[in-house]
């Protein structure tokens, strides 16, 4: 496999199922730790599209978040926390974690996820929380939908992460 001028790996053109989807959500993944690279703890708290109060380190806060929920306790069916407060969706910054904390985290979620699904297929299903039955439209999701909204997921929030980078120090770029 490839990597982009900046370091993310390339999906490949032609793959089976597993390494395409696995693939673009390695290049998400790689995509928002570029977004946040080269921002100071500040610059990453900075909320920068107004009236949002979205900011890069809250986004990779969230993502933590939804790793967890998505590969830990929905798929593996593990009782872990949330690692939120109710209602934030892990987008409100803890003043006293600093970025490096937060970013470590974070891989350490990615890390996590990883090995969960390593041996697993993508037919696999797991049943939903019943607060997310009615949002999902379904009681059971396989790994491979769980893959394909991961990617939506990192691909929508990584939309965010241009827009603030961009406010931010004026870097852009894919």
């Amino acid at each position: 496999m490839g990597t982009t001028p900046d370091g993310r790996p390339i999906p490949p053109p032609h793959a089976d199922e597993r390494a395409m989807l696995e693939s673009w959500l390695e290049f998400h993944r790689a995509t928002l730790a570029l977004k946040c690279a080269g921002l100071d703890d500040r610059q990453l708290r900075l909320a920068s599209v107004a009236p949002s109060a979205m900011t890069p380190l809250g986004l990779v806060q969230h993502l933590t978040v939804v790793e967890r929920n998505w590969f830990q306790r929905v798929f593996a069916g593990r009782d872990v926390p949330l690692g939120h407060s109710p209602g934030t969706d892990g987008f409100a910054l803890d003043p006293d974690r600093d970025a490096d904390e937060v970013l470590t985290a974070w891989r350490a979620e990615v890390a996590r996820s990883r090995a969960t699904i390593a041996a697993a297929s993508l037919d696999d299903s797991r049943a939903l929380p019943e607060q997310r039955v009615a949002l999902v439209g379904s009681r059971e999701v396989s790994l491979r939908w769980i893959l394909v909204h991961l990617i939506e997921e990192y691909a929508r929030h990584n939309g965010h992460a241009d827009l603030l980078r961009e406010r931010i120090d004026g870097a852009t770029g894919a």
